[in-house]
């Protein structure tokens, strides 16, 4: 049984700081990549950053410059650092892994930035 578990949500200013943490742990043969994903309401899922095994990263054009995805790969845990927050930035963040070749997705934490 795999599993990831998300962790840093919460409730912060705008221009605050949030630390999002994804831990991976079951049977991992094989971890490739690494995302997070955000879903505010009444709105789709969309890709927020992912990074590869090897440490290259992407990101949405809304939050380049302001927050930044790393990775422990000896700890199994992929991070979402976001600095300058601003209340669209307010959603559901899901972590997302490619383990033993599979998708897998975390069960999500709310991040709300008031004005």
């Amino acid at each position: 049984q795999v599993q990831l578990v998300e962790s840093g949500g919460g409730l912060v200013q705008a221009g605050g700081s949030l630390r999002l943490s994804c831990a991976a742990s079951g049977r991992l043969f094989r971890i490739d990549a690494m995302g997070w994903y955000r879903q505010a309401p009444g709105k789709q899922r969309e890709l927020v950053a992912t990074i590869t095994s090897g440490g290259l990263t992407n990101y949405v054009d809304s939050v380049k410059g302001r927050f930044t995805i790393s990775r422990d790969n000896a700890k199994k845990t992929v991070y979402l650092q976001m600095n300058s927050l601003a209340p669209e930035d307010t959603a559901v963040y899901y972590c997302n892994a490619f383990v033993n070749f599979l998708s897998r997705w975390g069960q999500g934490t709310q991040v709300t930035v008031n004005s």
